[in-house]
């Protein structure tokens, strides 16, 4: 089994603590009350959410091809 990293997306939550997502895996998100728990929270989300995807030989997604960024926006 190789690794791979995958991209999140990290949120203070406006009730305290953090929201993460994992965006190229449809629902698979999570949260924490610090980052750090937040990170280990998603990890063990993205874990289960690949077990799900090979348990119903579905295509597990690549993220190599994930580019992440910003841009600036004129408000």
């Amino acid at each position: 089994m190789s690794a791979k990293s995958f991209p999140i997306l990290l949120e203070p939550d406006k009730d305290g603590g953090y929201i993460v997502s994992c965006p190229i895996l449809p629902g698979c998100y999570s949260q924490g009350d610090s980052v750090q728990e937040a990170l280990e929270n998603i990890k063990e989300a993205i874990e289960l959410c690949l077990e799900e995807l090979r348990d119903s030989g579905q295509d597990i997604p690549n993220p190599d091809g994930v580019t992440v960024g910003s841009v600036v926006v004129d408000l």
